[in-house]
This record gives structure tokens, C-alpha cells and sequence, in this order.
């Protein structure tokens, strides 16, 4: 498993991709930053998909009962194997760590 940044050129299609092949997943998001601490935003709660708006700047991630909404994404890492994702780290404007974890390794289709 390796962790790798995400070219921002690739963030929509990688997360149209990814949300057009997932199966059920169960999702841990913890926030990170100086004025928060560390908090759990979601625990063990289906991942429905995750898309990214280039226009509005916005990657939602879309939750059995709850929206996830990070504004102005600066940076996103994936944690992969040349077939699964196990998670991925997303660096807001503000500076602050959105880490998203699956609960099992997530198989990514091969992309077109």
C-alpha cells in the first residue's frame, strides 16, 4: 500500500470513477486541525459516493444519512494498492486533515 497525491486535473474523474464502481463500504471521517483538535465527523456509516465540483470547489462526500462537505480542498492523497483504495487525506483552505477510512479496501474497476 502506498500513499500518493492526487493531481487536482484528476479529482473529478478519479472520484466519478471510483463512485460509479463502489460497492458498500463503511466509512471513519476524522477532522484534524489547530482550531478543532481532533474530531470523528462520521463512524461507520455507508459510503454512498464522493464527487468533486471543480467550479465550486467542493468535494462532498455523500453518506448514508449525512453530507460530508469540504470546501476548497487543497491537497488529496490516496492510500492504494494497484487495485484497491484503502483511503484517502484531504487538506482543506483552512488547513485542516479530513481523513477518510474504509472499512475494507476498496477494488478500483480499471479506469478508461
Amino acid at each position: 500500500m502506498s500513499s500518493r497525491l492526487l493531481p487536482k486535473s484528476e479529482w473529478q474523474s478519479y472520484f466519478d470513477h471510483l463512485s460509479r464502481h463502489l460497492s458498500v463500504q463503511q466509512v471513519r471521517i476524522e477532522v484534524s486541525g489547530l482550531s478543532l483538535g481532533n474530531q470523528v465527523a462520521a463512524d461507520r456509516l455507508t459510503l454512498l459516493g464522493i464527487t468533486y465540483e471543480p467550479k465550486s470547489g467542493l468535494l462532498e462526500v455523500a453518506l448514508e444519512g449525512l453530507d460530508h462537505m469540504i470546501h476548497g480542498p487543497d491537497e488529496i492523497f490516496v492510500e492504494e494498492s494497484a487495485d484497491s483504495l484503502q483511503a484517502m487525506s484531504v487538506v482543506d483552505a483552512e488547513g485542516q486533515r479530513q481523513l477518510i477510512q474504509l472499512s475494507e479496501p476498496l477494488r478500483l474497476a480499471s479506469r478508461p
